[in-house]
């Protein structure tokens, strides 16, 4: 065959990354504080925006979404006062008949008047994370959350100790009564009680105590210096205060230089632990999204209008500066391109918005249980379910629910939390929370006797028949993700308890 050139025609499709869809997948990822930020400096770099100053009403004007326990989503509310001006573009409104002439002049992104919700693009791109590369300084939680995820691969523990270690206050107390938090998780008590004291075993040493002499306690302990001597004088810490050698030497037992030896060793320790993090001080977590009882009985989703950033876009502005006739062609390309990146933004920010909406009323559709009923009641759940149901890309619904937060009724959540693996069904029917499966198995083991220990093959049998279908291995793996010893092992502490 002859080699000669020759012209073909072929037509392709191809996604093009352009810069701002670039920035778009970015803006999708922030944190509401990192994207506080960065519409700060676009308002300080682009002469075209404006911030709006207008006042939010109240809970009322919060774009929401309603999702009843049926599974079905209804639509969105309209009981906002203001209604949803409709526009060809979500950033810029004309003036109505009625308006006034400041209308006309801006194109607007105000979150707090949006009372229903569109379908929004799926950015599916990956690439490198916005920030990827700035310095941040860890703070005291996502130290304690690094090692929760080292400590544990139990879902229960890592969604109990989630929560716990977001009540944890910057001096690294825990001022909350565990029993509350057992109530309000909707969780057995002594599961937050070992997940506590998991916690309390971390870096720093002292962390999640409840008070200072818990605290002292723990890192005595760790020093393993917690003798029955230091134990009476820890107990009665308060008579340090008031300089009463002669009562300590009566409670611990020991004379006075070994008196003075033990307060120069409590000085030596931190009082409070997690100052040690963050410079002392911890931001607080807004949340982006409100869940709370519908009347009918369903759920209301809710955006939190407050962390969302308005802007507007000054149309008058940018009218009478192109109204000038002459000008530097350089000049005329820059305002072209600034005004671009205001009406961009102003879009971007309603999109994000929109996505976020969707992925929080998913999600809130498929774990009802757990807003009812607690975090026993916990769905199998991941990226892919959320993403089908919503018809976007599973990489959309993994950078929505990093670093974002969903108030609930039953506390503070970030949003990959109620993503749980699943076990599936014998008969067939519909998949197994591995985290309820872990809590059956733990109900088995607390249920034997001395005369019925219980094999992981006896287990496999038992879950089989109540229509759990799992491999003997993985009961092996979940029953030592929850502390419990073998059977051989189980029955022997029972015989000796016997004797």
């Amino acid at each position: 065959m002859a080699l000669a050139p020759k012209l073909e025609l072929k037509q392709s499709q191809q996604l093009v990354m352009t810069p701002q869809l670039q920035q778009a997948i970015k803006l999708l990822q922030l944190s509401n504080l990192e994207l506080a930020s960065y519409v700060d400096d676009q308002l300080e770099q682009n002469p075209f925006l404006e911030r709006d100053e207008s006042p939010v009403d109240g809970p009322s004007e919060r774009r929401s979404e309603s999702s009843d326990e049926s599974g079905d989503t209804p639509p969105a509310s309209t009981e906002d006062a203001n209604p949803v001006r409709e526009t060809p573009d979500p950033h810029y409104n004309d003036a109505d008949a009625s308006g006034s002439a400041s209308d006309a002049a801006y194109g607007e992104y105000r979150p707090n008047e949006w009372s229903s919700v569109s379908s929004g693009r799926s950015f599916d791109a990956d690439d490198q994370e916005f920030g990827a590369t700035l310095k941040k300084e860890i703070s005291l939680a996502d130290h304690l959350t690094e090692q929760l995820h080292l400590a544990t691969r139990d879902a229960t523990q890592l969604f109990i100790g989630a929560y716990i270690i977001d009540m944890i206050d910057e001096a690294g107390y825990l001022r909350e009564d565990l029993s509350l938090i057992a109530e309000r998780l909707g969780a057995e008590l002594s599961d937050v009680e070992e997940t506590h004291r998991m916690i309390m075993s971390f870096d720093p040493s002292g962390v999640g105590a409840r008070d200072l002499k818990e605290c002292l306690k723990l890192q005595l302990i760790d020093a393993d210096r917690y003798d029955p001597a230091m134990q009476a004088f820890v107990e009665n810490i308060e008579l340090v205060a008031k300089g009463d050698l002669k009562g300590l030497m009566r409670t611990t037992g020991a004379d006075e230089e070994d008196v003075r030896d033990m307060i120069a060793e409590i000085r030596a320790l931190t009082p409070k632990p997690g100052y040690a993090y963050g410079g002392g001080v911890v931001q607080s977590i807004a949340p982006d999204v409100f869940v709370t009882k519908s009347p009918d009985g369903g759920w209301k989703v809710e955006l939190n209008s407050e962390t969302l950033p308005r802007i507007l876009v000054n149309q008058r502005y940018y009218s009478e500066i192109t109204s000038v006739k002459g000008g530097d062609e350089k000049d005329k390309t820059y305002i072209s391109e600034q005004f671009a990146t205001a009406n961009w933004l102003a879009k971007s920010l309603h999109q994000r918005a929109q996505t976020i909406l969707k992925v929080a009323s998913e999600i809130v559709r498929q774990q009802d249980a757990f807003l009812a009923y607690g975090v026993k009641h916990l769905r199998p759940l991941n990226l892919k379910i959320v993403a089908d149901a919503i018809e976007m890309h599973e990489s959309t619904v993994s950078r929505v629910t990093s670093n974002k937060y969903i108030a609930t009724p039953r506390g503070l959540f970030e949003l990959k939390y109620f993503f749980t693996a699943s076990i599936a069904s014998s008969s067939g029917g519909e998949a197994h929370s591995a985290e309820a499966v872990r809590y059956r198995i733990r109900e088995l083991v607390e249920a034997e006797t001395k005369d019925s220990i219980l094999s992981d093959d006896k287990i496999v049998e038992i879950l089989r028949e109540e229509g759990v279908e799992i491999a003997r291995r993985t009961v092996a793996k979940y029953r030592e993700t929850l502390n419990i010893p073998s059977s051989v092992q189980r029955r022997r502490a029972m015989l000796q308890r016997s004797i």
